[in-house]
């Protein structure tokens, strides 16, 4: 092997000496280091507790979502019902006038049914079965209509029973033999029950 594959005492005394500079550079560096460290430590419970404080943020973001989530949905639920209940409102607004109606209604023709003998008496008759049918328009107009009754299966949610007789035969069981008062009905609702005599 020749001198110059290895290297020269000289070289190596050189490469492994220590400068005082890089004493100092190196006491700097291990201070740097320690002082990081001692930071490192002193940050640590800091750390922890900023991420307690994320973690206590969060879950209140969380809730107050969840809160206005909630409200938001009551919210809708309250204008569905409002909107429902202003419908019906609409829907069912001529009910009350045409339940002070139905008294007159009886009452023409209660009159209807006395006999009327003289001219004068026909004629009044006549003007009075005229106001009853114009009224009785108005009411099919606004969906006011008669329940069907006689000669009916009895329906509780229609008819009212007042009175019962003994059928004549099976066939009339159960069925509506007499009208005592008309009812009505204002389009899906009873607005006044048959009054009727049943079979039994």
């Amino acid at each position: 092997m020749s001198k110059e594959e290895f290297p020269h005492e000289k070289d190596l005394d050189q490469k492994e000496k220590i400068t005082p500079d890089k004493a100092k550079k190196a006491a700097k560096d291990s201070k740097k280091e320690a002082k990081a460290k001692e930071n490192k430590k002193a940050q640590d419970p800091q750390l922890e507790a900023l991420k307690a404080k994320v973690t206590e943020l969060a879950e209140g973001a969380k809730q107050l979502e969840d809160k206005y989530l909630r409200s938001e949905a009551e919210i809708q639920n309250m204008q569905a019902r409002y909107a429902k209940e202003r419908a019906q409102l609409i829907k069912y607004e001529s009910q009350s006038l045409a339940k002070d109606v139905l008294p007159a209604m009886d009452n023409l023709e209660r009159a209807l049914a006395v006999k009327a003998d003289d001219e004068a008496s026909k004629q009044l008759k006549k003007g009075v079965q005229m106001t009853l049918d114009s009224l009785i328009k108005a009411m099919k107009d606004h969906g006011i209509v008669e329940i069907e009754a006689e000669g009916k299966k009895f329906d509780p949610n229609v008819h009212q029973a007042v009175q019962t007789v003994a059928a004549e035969d099976d066939k009339q069981k159960d069925q509506v033999v007499q009208v005592l008062q008309k009812g009505y009905q204002y389009k899906d609702r009873t607005l006044r029950p048959a009054m009727v005599v049943v079979a039994q």
